[in-house]
């Protein structure tokens, strides 16, 4: 299980020094935070093989809690699109921040690696598309080519959610959402347009702009320049959380809520 768990290969380059928005710390992960890590990993693989046994599903939406974001009114904080393999293996494809920087790459994972940060809670979070949107992103997903095709390297943690400039992981994860859904889409503006017929609600987060100057001048991977002066000024920042990922699907694929795995 440990070597299921742990096998994971780069689909646009190596993920070993990026994060999803967290601080890059050189130092090695501790026996405990590895060992959490992987139990995450293994309760989530179980749980994901019984939905796969019960219901078929092979396409799911996972999200974990990397970041304390209680203070935004956020529970989890990256989310990214995880697919049973021919062989019964669960992958991870999602958008990573290259060490605080204001660069990004798309990965593929395993499910211990996804979960091998220092997390803020360890936990996680799924939700599964309606079938017909699952076969087009298990097809996606696999793609080396495909997969990344609306990826914008150009990362804000805080990215508008209807804005091209930057994106941040969990737009990256909607958009690529749009792209399996309808053969049109081609470009991000396209995908932003789909979710939007399809009621994607950003969530709007109260940043004051003492945080937003503090976050610009200290962190390479905050930015919020892409953002309409009126809602900026507002000290309204409209961005892609994961809550508001998960609770979209929900309503998109008419599954309730999103179901939650604990390790012990």
């Amino acid at each position: 299980m440990t070597t299921i768990l742990i096998a994971a290969c780069a689909l646009l380059a190596s993920a070993a020094a990026a994060n999803a928005g967290q601080r890059c710390d050189a130092a090695k992960p501790t026996p405990r935070v590895i060992e959490r890590g992987l139990n995450l990993a293994q309760r989530t693989a179980a749980t994901l093989d019984a939905e796969h046994r019960q219901h078929g599903t092979r396409v799911v939406l996972l999200a974990r809690a990397g970041q304390d974001l209680t203070k935004y009114g956020q529970h989890w904080s990256h989310v990214g699109w995880a697919y049973r393999t021919p062989e019964g293996v669960w992958r991870v494809v999602h958008k990573l921040n290259e060490c605080g920087t204001d660069q990004s790459i798309v990965a593929r994972q395993g499910l211990g690696e996804f979960f091998l940060d220092d997390l803020w809670r360890h936990e996680a979070a799924w939700a599964a598309p309606p079938p017909d949107l699952q076969d087009a992103l298990w097809h996606l997903l696999q793609d080396n080519r495909r997969a990344p095709a609306l990826h914008q390297p150009r990362y804000s943690m805080v990215s508008y959610a209807w804005g091209t400039r930057y994106q941040q992981s969990n737009q990256w994860a909607i958009e690529t959402l749009a792209l399996a859904a309808e053969p049109a889409v081609q470009r991000r503006e396209q995908a932003q347009a789909w979710l939007k017929l399809k009621d994607y609600r950003a969530a709007t987060l109260r940043i004051g702009a003492l945080t937003r100057l503090g976050g610009r001048m200290t962190a390479g991977n905050v930015a919020f320049d892409d953002h309409p002066n009126a809602q900026r000024f507002a000290d309204r920042i409209e961005t892609v959380t994961a809550d508001s990922v998960l609770e979209w699907l929900a309503r998109l694929s008419a599954a309730g809520a999103a179901r939650r795995v604990a390790s012990s």
